[in-house]
């Protein structure tokens, strides 16, 4: 598990000394997705981090040659430092592809009872509450009738309705990316899977996004794949820092016509300069939706981070904890909580 640090560079802590940061507040979640949308946020930012680079302070250069050398001794030592650090991470990679098998099968059927392909049993759906602990056995069964009643009043729902659509609108850091238009396409997403690269080939990781038959375009899987450096530079081994982002790659939605929702039309009133007549011309812009995110940003650092900070998030928090997403208390937990003991942070 490796966690974004402010820049494009990927920390893990030791387990002996799990230090975990408070979670984000909101109004830095809005700013990762403001960063995504708006260039001069962007450049701005780009312009104070290049201000905050130190510069020497001219000691190195007054010490004795003989003293550099040995400076030069520790500077090899740091490149090896740097190498043994590469393998962790690798190593690490390898117990994350590990586990995540072992993970599957409670995600697989999750993803069923979700898509209403398993009905639990009633074994599986015995669960105490922290507030059922103090009730008694009188008021028990009168919120068991209350609750058989309202079923009895209601249609029989399928699986968990809108089960990934709910999770998304409780996190602020996707939510704030979702549109009121991304929601009724949202209500078909039955899963989110997280693939990893395969032994021996350089370090990713796959976020699937599986949607059941709809009306607004005709892929069952849409993709986002992120791509990481693991070893140190040879021209520059210091600035090694844990694996390094080094691109991400989308995929082609193949949407229905007239239903793509990354897109809109607009009309505009021309005025004819020598006749003065008017027209009116149509033009397609760029439209503000969550699928704008299976088409990543190319070039700039800073969109990169943000982009992978979001595709981070869902793979270490949405997609192991989601039914908690669901209900709110993974929610509870972020905001009380000022450290975790989860692995890695």
């Amino acid at each position: 598990n490796v966690y974004v640090s402010n820049t494009t560079q990927c920390n893990i802590v030791p387990a002996n000394i799990l230090v975990c940061q408070q979670r984000k507040a909101t109004s830095t979640r809005q700013l990762t997705v403001q960063m995504m949308q708006n260039p001069q946020i962007l450049a701005a930012l780009q312009e104070r981090l290049d201000g905050l680079n130190g510069s020497p302070s001219g000691y190195m250069e007054s010490l004795p040659k003989v003293v550099k050398r040995r400076v030069n001794a520790l500077k090899n030592l740091q490149v090896k430092c740097a190498h043994i650090e590469a393998k962790f991470y690798e190593e690490v990679h390898e117990l994350e592809r590990k586990y995540a098998a072992l993970y599957q099968p409670l995600f697989d059927k999750r993803s069923d009872i979700v898509k209403a392909a398993y009905e639990p049993t009633d074994e599986e759906c015995e669960w105490k509450a922290d507030e059922e602990e103090e009730l008694t056995d009188e008021m028990k069964e009168k919120a068991k009738l209350e609750e058989e009643k309202k079923d009895e009043e209601k249609e029989d729902p399928k699986g968990i309705p809108e089960f990934w659509l709910t999770v998304f609108k409780n996190v602020d850091l996707l939510s704030d990316m979702l549109q009121e238009h991304d929601e009724p396409i949202l209500k078909h997403l039955q899963d989110i899977k997280v693939k990893f690269s395969d032994p021996g080939q350089p370090m990713s990781f796959t976020l699937e996004f599986h949607f059941e038959p709809n009306d607004f375009f005709t892929n069952t899987v849409l993709t986002k794949t992120y791509k990481m450096r693991s070893e140190p530079d040879e021209n520059d081994p210091f600035s090694f820092d844990g694996p390094e982002i080094m691109s991400c790659t989308g995929c082609t939605i193949d949407w229905t016509k007239g239903k793509n929702v990354t897109l809109k039309t607009i009309k505009k009133k021309q005025k004819h300069k020598g006749r003065g007549t008017v027209r009116t011309v149509t033009k397609t812009v760029p439209n503000d939706s969550f699928f704008n995110f299976f088409t990543p940003p190319e070039d700039a650092e800073a969109v990169l981070a943000a982009d992978f900070e979001i595709g981070h998030f869902i793979r270490e928090r949405i997609v192991p904890r989601a039914v908690l997403y669901f209900t709110g208390e993974a929610i509870e937990d972020d905001d009380d909580d000022v450290s975790t003991p989860e692995h890695y942070c």
